[in-house]
């Protein structure tokens, strides 16, 4: 089902506000007891808006302190492949994240190199669930 304003410029209330999002998502700070204010996964990762502090810094410290944590209790090692999208967020996501994992040993690969260096591993062997024994 195409939407009915399909290849329409996007009008003036369509567009965010980015300096606010931007702002709210180092500014505001969830409360873990508010359900809504909680980390939330959907099917392509962390779901949530900045603006309802539902992904904010904490968020994303918090889950690259967790994923830290459990490659290290798991003995997983090797590279954590890291990249970011165009959405508005994602370039302060990704800062966020990289401050955890620099203090972390954990072998980061430059968003520049993740495809090249999938490709190269894609060839030397195929990655078992969720790519954890990756060289």
């Amino acid at each position: 089902m195409v939407h009915e304003r399909a290849g329409e410029r996007a009008g003036a209330g369509d567009l965010i506000d980015v300096p606010a999002l931007i702002s709210a998502y180092f500014t505001l700070q969830p409360d873990p007891r508010a359900r809504g204010e909680r980390v939330a996964f959907g099917t392509s990762g962390h779901r949530g808006s900045a603006l309802k502090a539902s992904f904010n810094e904490a968020h994303l410290l918090a889950v690259a302190q967790a994923v830290c944590d459990h490659r290290r209790a798991q003995g997983i090692d090797g590279p954590l492949f890291v990249g970011k999208d165009t959405h508005a967020l994602s370039t302060p996501a990704w800062i966020s994240v990289v401050e955890v994992l620099v203090a972390v040993p954990l072998g980061l690969v430059s968003v520049a190199l993740i495809g090249r260096r999938l490709r190269r591993l894609g060839k030397s062997r195929a990655p078992t669930t969720e790519g954890q024994d990756l060289p």
